[in-house]
């Protein structure tokens, strides 16, 4: 069985820092929880079950769209059930299952049944092409396969997979099928197989989706998966365990093919937090799950929080009130800014006009803003890309309190945590306990600690190898540590631009800025050997389509409109807004519109929304050489 982590809250120790030439080069915080001395996440289920089983630690959606809570006792029941088939149907101790499915209840009971069965999971997400599915069921060697769809089990079913003995389709109740395969035999198989896995078994095998070539497979172990949650929940104390009088609970719409996904489910089974499951990202999709969940807490990506922020400015538009949103806006940023420098002890905080009038927008604004999000939400971690200190201070001062962090696959996701009730608008965070966090001579962020994973997966060895022989990995991101030890990530190393004037440059902070204006998709900014910086943008649907019925122009297509001057002013403020964040060599002096969306299934983004850069140059090189003459 696994060791839980202690549930009385530490001291908040921060961060040990040394500094070389008066710049901080090197962070590390004290973990929080030591290392699992023994056991596998696949004893989660049934620790629980043992010190708790009335506890709910589940909400699973019914047809009707009610939830039903699902107990520690049942949900291990359910688990050892479905173990207990897998071993039914020959899978050995170290064999791969694959989990090709949007995010659901059944996801996560394969998963710990899968754990429990002592096998290695393999997610791979459901929008995959055939090729990327080929590969990684391939390259991983999948033994098994549980896919969501007919046309998926097709893909699957195509593939040259001479490993492949099983495959499984939830529209056929697979679930059930397994469970109804393992029914004679006895429990016992199941906890040899438990009693057998340790700490530094291989959990899972998560393929990064990779913006060139093929996808890596990043090994995970039970241990890097303990490493994380144990030191996140021990930090996050706050949001874990509600102290309201309510349960702390949260709604997990991210993919559960995406190590964060993954990281949440494990660390709210580990928490024992009510965990609840919806199918989609999209705000529009998930409203009705959120109202009827009605989450403490979310884990999500900035994408999320920007359209419901759109969203709620579009809607006082058509009111006719978008002065009085804006205003609302100004007040919560503000509110949070100030509130953010108390905590640091850099300012006195929110003044007594400054608390009125956040008073005064609360029931006409921010709780709109909280009702989208389901009405009990007071916590957001948000990871992915950097989300902006402007709306991370908006929401703030809306009631919403957002914890950024950072971190990869390969870090078992946050390697960088903001500390509670110690904000730092525009970074993501401190070093998760544990961990630590280093800045290389040309600016690259370097990472150790317990959850940096075991290697990339060696299809021929079957093993894990690591990149490189030092204790610590290298990200390919460019940032830097402040005096107190909080990281600030400024791009990706192999992203930067350098003009022809000899001006690095880096995109991601003009294009996460432009992203979060209501009328942009994407941005891809552009420059690299040429005189100036420019940018390509793709229009957001919404966004776009409230501009149209605003300006009368509902009926025009988006082909006509791409020069649109009133289009182009509009976007030339978010533009400016930007630019007002770089030095004039690094600003975006000229921008063209695309008649286009950036999909995934146009190739243009990976799954978990980054940009394919070298795609989308390829395909659009005449619109780039256009922004220079050419």
């Amino acid at each position: 069985m696994s060791v839980p982590p202690s549930t009385t809250l530490p001291p908040l120790v921060p961060p040990r820092t040394t500094a070389v030439a008066g710049v901080v080069r090197e962070a590390f915080v004290p973990p929080l929880a030591g290392p699992a001395p023994r056991g596998s996440l696949g004893d989660l289920p049934f620790d629980n079950a043992a010190e708790a089983p009335a506890d709910v630690v589940l909400g699973r959606r019914q047809p009707d769209g009610l939830w039903r809570d699902v107990t520690a006792a049942r949900f291990a029941a359910e688990v050892r059930s479905v173990a207990k088939g897998l071993l039914a149907h020959g899978l050995r101790p170290g064999d791969r299952l694959a989990i090709m499915a949007r995010t659901s209840y059944e996801w996560t009971l394969l998963d710990f049944a899968a754990w429990a069965a002592g096998l290695v999971t393999v997610p791979v997400y459901p929008t995959s092409s055939p090729v990327q599915t080929h590969w990684i069921l391939r390259d991983s060697g999948a033994v098994a396969c549980v896919v969501e769809t007919a046309g998926q089990a097709e893909v699957v079913a195509a593939g040259d997979l001479p490993d492949l003995a099983h495959l499984w389709r939830l529209e056929e109740d697979a679930v059930g099928a397994l469970v109804a395969a393992g029914r004679s035999l006895p429990n016992a198989a199941v906890d040899e197989r438990r009693a057998a896995r340790t700490p530094d078994d291989i959990a899972t095998l998560i393929y990064t989706s990779g913006t060139t070539g093929r996808p890596k497979g990043c090994v995970l172990t039970h241990a890097n998966f303990f490493a994380e949650v144990d030191n996140a929940t021990g930090l996050l104390h706050p949001v874990f365990k509600a102290t309201t009088g309510e349960a702390a609970s949260t709604l997990l719409f991210l993919p559960l093919s995406h190590v964060f996904g993954r990281m949440v489910a494990v660390g709210c089974l580990r928490a024992r937090v009510r965990l609840g499951h919806a199918p989609s990202i999209r705000p529009e999709e998930l409203r009705a799950d959120l109202a009827g969940f009605r989450p403490t807490f979310l884990l999500s990506i900035p994408y999320v929080l920007e359209k419901i922020y759109n969203t709620g400015r579009a809607t006082a538009e058509r009111m006719g009130r978008a002065g009085s949103f804006d205003r609302a806006a100004s007040v919560a940023r503000r509110h949070g800014e100030a509130d953010a420098a108390r905590r640091h002890g850099t300012g006195p905080g929110p003044g007594p006009r400054l608390r009125a009038a956040r008073a005064l927008y609360d029931p006409l604004v921010y709780r709109r803003i909280r009702a989208a999000l389901g009405g009990r939400v007071r916590y957001v971690i948000s990871g992915g890309s950097p989300l902006g200190p402007r709306l991370a201070a908006f929401y703030a001062g809306a009631g919403i309190e957002v914890f950024e962090g950072y971190g990869l696959t390969e870090t078992t996701a946050a390697a960088t945590l903001t500390p509670p009730l110690r904000p730092r608008l525009g970074t993501v965070g401190w070093p998760l306990p544990g961990g630590g966090v280093r800045i290389a001579e040309d600016g690259e962020v370097l990472l150790r600690g317990g959850h940096v994973f075991a290697g990339y997966w060696d299809a021929g060895r079957r093993e894990a190898v690591r990149p490189d022989a030092g204790e610590w990995f290298a990200t390919g991101d460019i940032g830097a540590l402040d005096d107190d030890g909080y990281l600030t990530i400024t791009g990706r190393k192999k992203e930067l631009i350098v003009t022809s004037g000899g001006k690095n440059v880096a995109p991601a902070p003009l294009e996460d800025r432009l992203r979060a204006h209501p009328l942009v998709d994407q941005c891809v900014v552009v420059g690299d050997d040429r005189p100036y910086v420019g940018a390509l943008i793709t229009l957001d649907a919404d966004g776009f389509a409230h501009w149209q019925k605003m300006n009368g122009l509902e009926d025009v297509p988006l082909q006509e409109l791409v020069a649109d001057p009133a289009l182009r002013a509009a976007l030339q403020e978010a533009v400016d807004d930007a630019n007002s964040l770089v030095s004039r060599a690094e600003s975006i002096r000229r921008f063209t519109v695309l008649p286009v969306a950036f999909t995934e299934e146009s190739g243009y983004i990976t799954p978990s929304l980054k940009l394919r850069r070298a795609a989308i140059a390829r395909d659009f090189a005449a619109e780039i050489a256009a922004l220079y003459g050419g």
